[in-house]
């Protein structure tokens, strides 16, 4: 007779599978900033082989310590890491979108004068009198070959304007 309880056990090759998704989380760890990791909560010993291994120089050694990592990664909630890695990477694109955005807002309000219209349509709480005299002096300064200061405090005033409409 078969023994019931041997079936609910993971067969030799799903616990493989399991160590080798958790060595992939770990290399993911790895990939992070170390700001981004220091917001995630993490046990001592794994931050402190993730740091260890930033000073690793070479390939085999540094293969090994990320078998470690991975053996590490056994001992703690993988879908919590999960969601704090999606929350550090979603956090640092918004952030990428955002200044792409500023970016294109600028380059559009320095080069045309419709976009000024076009952005306080956008942004009524905007402070209109600011902003034309931000980009009335930018331009002047581009012009006349001058250092971008104007142009930086207009990217500065639209990352703080956009960012705080979009809760940044």
């Amino acid at each position: 007779m078969i023994d019931p309880t041997l079936d609910e056990r993971p067969s030799k090759t799903q616990r493989k599978q399991a160590m080798t998704a958790l060595q992939v989380l770990g290399a993911e760890l790895v990939k992070l900033t170390p700001e981004q990791r220091a917001r995630i909560e993490l046990p001592d010993a794994l931050r402190d082989a993730i740091a260890f291994l930033d000073r690793i120089a070479s390939h085999e050694a540094r293969r090994r310590q990320m078998q470690y990592i991975g053996k590490l990664m056994r001992s703690v909630d993988a879908d919590a890491i999960r969601a704090a890695i999606g929350r550090a990477i979603g956090d640092s694109k918004e952030v990428v979108a955002l200044m792409h955005r500023c970016e294109r807002w600028r380059d559009r309000l320095l080069d045309d004068d419709g976009a000024l219209t076009e952005f306080l349509g956008a942004h009524p709480q905007a402070d209109a009198q600011q902003l034309r005299a931000t980009i009335r002096a930018a331009r002047r300064e581009r012009d006349t070959g001058e250092p971008p200061k104007h142009v930086r405090a207009l990217y500065r005033w639209l990352h703080d304007t956009l960012g705080a409409e979009a809760g940044q």
